[in-house]
This record gives structure tokens, C-alpha cells and sequence, in this order.
């Protein structure tokens, strides 16, 4: 059988969009389900420590500040979908592309490293919260022969549905426990020094609960591919994606503002992370079905990247075309290429053989989460917005000391054709 290609789909019988690419299909529920699965996981039971180190005013303030500056910044990340024209524009269909569009080769370099590591942290991050590190492996694998995130929004769906479980669940024993107190627990300024608290460790505790509570609304990296997956029409694309995002922000806060709020009342400063650790068995099944569906979007970016890159320096190559294929003896037909099949399955097996060497390595996904927080979610999409919308004559500027087009071949990427790969990382 003919080979189809992987990137625009030529020689398969499905629907093209106007690029020549396989028609979208996404809508703002789905674009919605995908970032509520991507923010909202078993980290969400650790808020309610958050708010002890901080108290009933800055707690919950804390958090209200990152949900507004998270909206803030994603609304203009969508505003970068479409280079130079917001209509007519071609699609930056990832993050490095959209650097790309505006910024000079290093800065997409040096974007796609962050972003990858980064999303190669979250993975092992996810896989550190399974259960168990054989059994994820066997969640993890079926899931992972998923062409698309097109293909993701019943999983995404599902996901969602368990993600609001087992936080339904924590906020119900948090009620309960608040009625068995008969009152509410905490004070005003959270947990202070002294009572074996001494100063240096509850910094410490403060800018951990800063870090987790940044690191809950971290879907940045993935806005790009998700709006890629709407069927919209151009003059709406940025629209639909906005009111996706509003409606994910907004469920999410109220989520964590009652799993954070109910959990300090309910314990007050004697809260511990990720407390009471019994209720992730009352709610195991909804975390594991929970925990595939965030893999999967999180993962999607990487397998693109690669299969795309592949499929672009060797077009002809069997192993990284997708080949139509007849079971014999019957006449099913499926689509298969090797390429996705082996590269996502060791991709799983690696992340999964740094969890079982190094159980540590959730600290270090900490680490990651918190340098990639400033550059992708804040000081990337303001800067992209800012170079999109200025006046001509200051481009140059925008590019950060990167000249305009006329500087010599290579030096900038152009806007008007950003790499449907990635950018040129």
C-alpha cells in the first residue's frame, strides 16, 4: 500500500483542512477537557499545605493572583496562533514555531530545550504519582500508540471527569471533617516560626507552596497544540480558545480554591502535604485514569516533534512512513508506522526506568517547573504578543537585538513561514 504522509495526510481517504493537513476537528468543550486534564492532578491535594504556610489572606489571594495572571498570559499565547496576520496568517502549530515567528534561532533554541525538558520532567513527574512504576507502564503503553491530540478528547474527557472524583471526594472528607471539629481550624497568617519552625525552614515552606501553587496552573506548553486542534473558522481560532481557557481557569480556581480552603479549615496549621495520604486509595481508580489522560497531552508535543522531523529529512523511508496495512486473513485494514509505535513505547519504558532509578527525581520536576514557569507561561508570551502587534518599523527591536529580515539567511526565522516542525530547533 501507498505510504501516507505524517505530516499533511496525502494519500489517506480523510477529510484535508486548508492547509492540506487532516481536517481539525476540536471544539472549545474539547480545547477545555485537554487543559483541565493537563493543570488539575493529584497535586491539587497538596494546596491545602500551601495555604497553611501562608494563612486565610495570602493563601487564597496567592492563588487568585496566578489564575488571573495565568488567563492573562494564555490569552495572548492564542493571540500568537497566527503569525504576522491574525486571519490570514499561517498557523504556528506548537510553541517553538510561534518563537520562531518572532525570535532569532537561539531564543528558539533555547525555548525548545526549557519546553522539553520541561514536558519530559511532567511526564516523569505523572509517572512518579502512578501507583506503581510496573503497573504504570501498563497504563501508560496502550494509551500511547494515540496519533494526536485530535484523537485525545475523549481520553481528555474522561480524565476530566475523574480529576473532579476524586477532588470531589477530598472537599466532601474536608466537610465532614469541619462539621466533626465543630469549627474551623488555621488563623489568618498560616503556620509561623517557632512550635519547631524555625526560620530558614519556613522560607523554605513558603517558597514551596509558591512553587506548587505556580506549578498547578502550568498548561502553557501545551495551549499552542491544543488550539491547533480546532475546527474554527480563522477570524475565531484565538476567540474559541480564549473562552476554553477562561472556562478551564475559572473551574480550576474554584477547585483548588475549595480543596486548599476546606483542607486548611479542616486541619488547620497541622495539615501535611498531600494529607489525609488514605484518600488517594478511596479515590485510586479515578487518579489512574486521571494520570493516562495527562500523559498522553503532556507527551503529545514530543511525539509530534519527533515523528514530524522524521517524517520531513526521510519522506520515503518505511520505517517513518504511515503505511496502510491488511490483517491477514481477514480484510481489516489499519494504519500503522513503525516509528510511533516503537519510539512512543520506549519513550514510555525511559520515563518509567527514571522513576524506578531515581525516586527522588519529583524534586527535581519541582526544580523544572519553576524555572519553566517564568519563561513559557509569563516572559515568552508577552514578549511573542508584544513583536506581533507592534508597529513595522520596530521589529527588529522585538527580536530582542535580532534584525529584521533582511539580516543574513538563517539568523532570524521568518514570520511568514515558521516551521511546522518546531521552529528551527
Amino acid at each position: 500500500m501507498a505510504p501516507l504522509d505524517m505530516e499533511t495526510g496525502a494519500g489517506s481517504s480523510m477529510p484535508v483542512d486548508d492547509n492540506g493537513r487532516p481536517q481539525r476537528t476540536g471544539t472549545a468543550r474539547t480545547a477545555s477537557a485537554h487543559v483541565i486534564t493537563t493543570v488539575l492532578g493529584s497535586g491539587v491535594l497538596s494546596l491545602a499545605w500551601g495555604v497553611a504556610q501562608f494563612g486565610w489572606v495570602v493563601g487564597p489571594g496567592v492563588m487568585t493572583l496566578f489564575a488571573v495572571v495565568i488567563y492573562y498570559t494564555s490569552a495572548l499565547l492564542a493571540d500568537c496562533y497566527r503569525a504576522s496576520d491574525p486571519v490570514s496568517g499561517p498557523r504556528n502549530r506548537n510553541y517553538m514555531a510561534a518563537i520562531g515567528a518572532t525570535r532569532c534561532g537561539s531564543m528558539v533554541k533555547l525555548c525548545g530545550a526549557v519546553q522539553f525538558i520541561n514536558l519530559v520532567g511532567f511526564g516523569i513527574g505523572i509517572t512518579i504519582a502512578a501507583t506503581g512504576s510496573m503497573l504504570a507502564i501498563g497504563r501508560l503503553l496502550p494509551q500511547g500508540r494515540i496519533p494526536g491530540l485530535d484523537s485525545l478528547w475523549w481520553l481528555s474527557t474522561i480524565a476530566t471527569i475523574m480529576s473532579l472524583t476524586y477532588t470531589t471526594i477530598r472537599i466532601s472528607l474536608g466537610v465532614v471533617q469541619i462539621k466533626a471539629n465543630e469549627g474551623l481550624h488555621g488563623s489568618l497568617t498560616g503556620v509561623a516560626i517557632g512550635n519547631n519552625i524555625t526560620v530558614m525552614q519556613k522560607v523554605r515552606h513558603d517558597l514551596q507552596a509558591f512553587r506548587n501553587m505556580a506549578f498547578a496552573y502550568a498548561f502553557s506548553i501545551v495551549l499552542l497544540e491544543i488550539q491547533d486542534t480546532l475546527n474554527a473558522a480563522a477570524s475565531s481560532e484565538a476567540k474559541v480558545m480564549k473562552q476554553a481557557t477562561a472556562v478551564s481557569v475559572a473551574v480550576t480556581t474554584m477547585i483548588y480554591l475549595l480543596c486548599g480552603c476546606v483542607g486548611y479549615a479542616a486541619f488547620g496549621n497541622g495539615v501535611r502535604i498531600n494529607e489525609p495520604l488514605w484518600l488517594l486509595d478511596v479515590a485510586n481508580a479515578a487518579v489512574a485514569v486521571h494520570l493516562v489522560g495527562t500523559y498522553q497531552v503532556i507527551s503529545q508535543p514530543i511525539f509530534d516533534y519527533v515523528e514530524l522531523r522524521a517524517a520531513a529529512a526521510w519522506p520515503d523511508n518505511g520505517f517513518v512512513c504511515t503505511r496502510d496495512v491488511r490483517l491477514w486473513p481477514s480484510d481489516v485494514h489499519v494504519a500503522i508506522c513503525p516509528l510511533r509505535l516503537i519510539g512512543r513505547t520506549a519513550y514510555v519504558c525511559l520515563t518509567t526506568g527514571v522513576v524506578m532509578a531515581m525516586p527522588f527525581f519529583g524534586s527535581v520536576v519541582g526544580l523544572i517547573g519553576v524555572v519553566s514557569f517564568w519563561t513559557l507561561t509569563v516572559y515568552f508570551p508577552v514578549s511573542m504578543y508584544i513583536a506581533q502587534r507592534q508597529p513595522a518599523g520596530t521589529v527588529g527591536q522585538a527580536r530582542g537585538g535580532c534584525s529584521s529580515r533582511r539580516s543574513a539567511p538563517g539568523a532570524c526565522s521568518s514570520p511568514s513561514r515558521p516551521s511546522s516542525a518546531g521552529g528551527n530547533w
